[in-house]
């Protein structure tokens, strides 16, 4: 058990450097926390940032991808028309071949059967002069036939009509693929954003763990500086209780030094004996005289 006074302020003042040490390192806990929390503040806000973005992606990819469907119907319905125009052409072409005894049809087939004939055979040079008329003449048929289709105003009226059914169907088309190429671009972007958010999201929760593990590291510290400064004022009652005691010990050492003195000095004035100013005060200080 510690007595001295010395002892215990030496005890103390170690308590003390003890406390100031937890207290600093309580304190940049704190700090460390507090910074950390920003960090996870402004990384979150990152985070509703993205997911709006990924939202807008989101709503104009399903958008988009609506307007392709939409756009690919009308298409599927231009197709349709076209193939039924070609068809009625065809019906048309084949109705007035059947009249006027010309089958533009066969007449094509022939053709290309001799173009064919002439590019992958070896002939002598009359034959291929030959091959060569019978293909000018050909082309000659074939074109006095379709001249004679195109007079044909019902054949003429399908014909306009297939064209611009064609056109028509082309541009559908072009803008079928323009939209499934932004919806596929909006996608693009928020899978994009979607890996972003993820590893913003595993910043935070290991931004988070650290912050849980630091408070609980600065609320462990935070208690041992309390019982450092408990230990403090618990010192600092018994050095002044011991101060205190040693205080009236003196006092009453005093005392007692005082009043032997005065006893002495009391017996040497009973004797008779001449008593200096010093001596009568010390008598009157003990009340003797």
């Amino acid at each position: 058990m510690i007595d001295s006074v010395e002892d215990l302020i030496i005890n103390k003042d170690e308590f003390q450097k003890n406390a100031n040490e937890l207290k600093d390192k309580r304190n940049q806990l704190h700090d460390k926390s507090k910074k950390l929390a920003d960090e996870r503040d402004g990384l979150n806000s990152l985070i509703r940032d993205i997911r709006n973005k990924i939202s807008d992606h989101k709503k104009n990819r399903d958008e988009l991808n609506e307007r392709v469907r939409h756009a690919k119907e009308q298409r599927n319905k231009l197709n349709k028309s076209y193939n039924e125009t070609k068809k009625q052409i065809e019906a048309i072409e084949r109705e007035r071949s059947f009249a006027s005894g010309a089958n533009i049809n066969n007449l094509r087939k022939q053709l290309r059967s001799l173009e064919n004939e002439q590019m992958t055979t070896a002939m002598s040079p009359q034959k291929e002069k030959k091959i060569i008329e019978a293909i000018s003449e050909m082309h000659a048929k074939i074109k006095e036939a379709e001249d004679q289709l195109n007079k044909d105003p019902k054949l003429k009226k399908a014909m306009e009509e297939e064209r611009i059914i064609k056109q028509k169907a082309e541009k559908q088309h072009d803008l079928v693929e323009k939209l499934a190429t932004r919806a596929q671009e909006e996608h693009e972007g928020m899978m994009d954003l979607i890996k972003q958010l993820d590893n913003q999201v595993k910043k935070v929760n290991s931004i988070q763990e650290t912050i849980v593990m630091t408070k609980i590291e600065a609320d462990r510290v935070h208690k041992e500086f309390i019982e450092c400064v408990d230990k403090i004022h618990d010192l600092e009652r018994e050095i002044s209780s011991t101060q205190e005691k040693k205080r009236k010990t003196k006092k009453a050492a005093e005392l007692t030094t005082a009043q032997r003195e005065a006893d002495e000095i009391f017996e040497r004035f009973k004797r008779g004996e001449k008593l200096s100013t010093e001596d009568l005060m010390a008598l009157q200080k003990a009340g003797l005289i």
